[in-house]
């Protein structure tokens, strides 16, 4: 049967995974060496998705100071990067963040902020050229993969078609206060 194969492969690769080694590098030692571990041990972070200081190191210069004129920025930054790591990392919904962390709303804020001025995407970039360059690798790809699905998305013109029937109120009749006022009475 054509399934004994890929049975045969599966169980393969599995083992492969079981003993922590890439299946492109028989022969060397494992992914988790002591040094990786130590690395990426965040055991001592209040939260997993806290950043390290080196990392806050990284990002802390791309992030724009506060607005001149008016009130002193008050929030710490870091705790609102942290906020905002916790969310993207476990996926809670926003009113789900910790206490210990800044408010749900200060956190949304500076998320929206950042988003539309392009902080988020500065920052993605700067630290995606860094990753490639640490790798020995070009700052920008050379080659790309592409699927099917995404030459189907592409042919009916991607995320920008869906994206005003996605973006629609959704509010029910009944709480409508044009409903309500237009309604006959029986």
């Amino acid at each position: 049967m054509v399934l004994e194969p890929v049975r045969e492969n599966n169980e393969s690769l599995e083992s492969l995974v079981i003993q922590a080694r890439r299946p492109d590098s028989l022969g060397d030692s494992p992914v988790w060496t002591n040094e990786n571990r130590g690395r990426y041990d965040r055991s001592k972070l209040r939260y997993p998705s806290d950043l390290t200081d080196e990392e806050w190191a990284l990002s802390e210069p791309l992030i724009p100071p506060g607005k001149r004129g008016g009130n002193r920025r008050t929030v710490n930054v870091r705790e609102v990067v942290n906020g905002l790591m916790y969310v993207l990392s476990t996926g809670c919904q926003w009113r789900a963040i910790p206490k210990d962390l800044p408010p749900r709303s200060t956190v949304y804020d500076y998320f929206d902020l950042w988003s539309w001025d392009g902080t988020l995407d500065r920052i993605h970039e700067a630290l995606y050229t860094r990753c490639r360059e640490q790798a020995s690798r070009e700052a920008s790809p050379t080659a790309a993969i592409i699927d099917s699905q995404s030459v189907k998305s592409a042919e009916k013109g991607g995320p920008a078609s869906i994206r005003p029937v996605t973006m629609q109120a959704r509010r029910s009749r009944a709480r409508s206060g044009t409903f309500l006022s237009t309604r006959k009475a029986s």
